[in-house]
């Protein structure tokens, strides 16, 4: 069971933006496992748990590209028509490099439930998919702050014949229900004694509603948001806050490090707070292409979220 949560801050308090509480609710238990070395870059780990400085920033200066691993998970991280790293997370990512002197990102895409085995076996050099910080995965990786802050919503049919509105609502009328592989909304179902049906992503769960096969599919609202763009066979419920065990279970997501590499966590961290500076301005300016507003701003920290 995880500690009880403990609250702070609200953006309000803090900032003067937003009314959202934050929290320090454990989210979906982590993807385990240890995937073989790759072959470039040190081919050394820390013991598991520990932490090291590392030397990858001054290596991924030398070679002028940084590997990023994405999902396929539109807005947050996917490969474009152009065959480029596009969304929310390399958007975020391609700006940091830069400054940090490295003037070019590569993507290498990956299922999302492969993404910390792949960081772990030298694949790519960061995660950039918007994942979702949790104690289990701080015990996998390292965490930047995170860059956005998001409730749930539901792909449903059009019209909304079954009323959902939340977990409680699928458990109560006994409703059948998708979610997409690895995603934190199927801890939150299970929490409420929801069998789930995984998915590989939103677009197989938007296609399991419209053929009936499920009668709601559950993700971050603003993924749901945009797969039903265009769609009348299907609409997304309201964004609702998640509740598991009486308390908010807030979804913070952010970039993924090695643990073998602290050098270069703290200088993205760096990076990320001078993007928040200001009211946001300059994050958001960044991020409000793929759909993200002041709403899904956050000032929780990666280290209040691991705790």
């Amino acid at each position: 069971m995880a500690p009880p949560p403990r609250k702070f801050q609200t953006l309000s308090e803090s900032s003067g933006i937003g009314s959202r509480p934050l929290s320090r609710r454990a989210l979906l238990g982590g993807v385990a496992g240890l995937g073989i070395l790759g072959a470039a870059g040190c081919s050394r780990m820390p013991p598991p748990g520990e932490v090291e400085g590392g030397n990858l920033l001054e290596r991924l200066r030398d070679r002028g590209t940084a590997r990023v691993g994405i999902a396929s998970e539109p807005p947050f991280g996917y490969i474009n028509s152009e065959g480029e790293a596009a969304g929310e997370a390399p958007a975020i990512a391609r700006v940091i490099f830069e400054r940090l002197g490295v003037p070019n990102i590569e993507p290498v895409p990956t299922e999302f439930s492969a993404l910390i085995p792949g960081l772990q076996a030298q694949q790519f050099d960061i995660v950039s998919a918007g994942m979702y910080i949790n104690p289990t995965r701080c015990e996998q990786v390292l965490f930047a702050d995170p860059d956005y802050l998001m409730l749930d919503a539901f792909i449903v049919p059009a019209g909304n014949p079954a009323g959902v509105t939340d977990y409680q609502s699928i458990k109560d009328k006994g409703l059948e229900l998708a979610s997409g592989e690895a995603y934190a909304q199927v801890a939150y179902a299970e929490a409420h004694g929801i069998d789930v049906l995984v998915l590989p992503d939103q677009v197989a769960g938007l296609d399991a509603v419209s053929q009936g096969r499920v009668d709601a599919f559950v993700g971050t609202n603003i993924t749901v948001r945009r797969a039903v763009e265009g769609q009348s066979q299907v609409e997304t419920t309201e964004p609702f806050q998640p509740v598991v065990d009486g308390e908010p279970a807030y979804g913070a997501g952010g970039f993924a490090f090695r643990l073998s590499e602290k050098n270069l966590r703290d200088a993205f961290n760096e990076e990320i707070r001078k993007l928040k500076a200001n009211g946001y301005e300059e994050l958001l300016e960044i991020v409000r292409p793929y759909g993200f507003t002041i709403e899904e701003m956050t000032d929780l920290t990666a280290e209040e979220l691991c705790s």
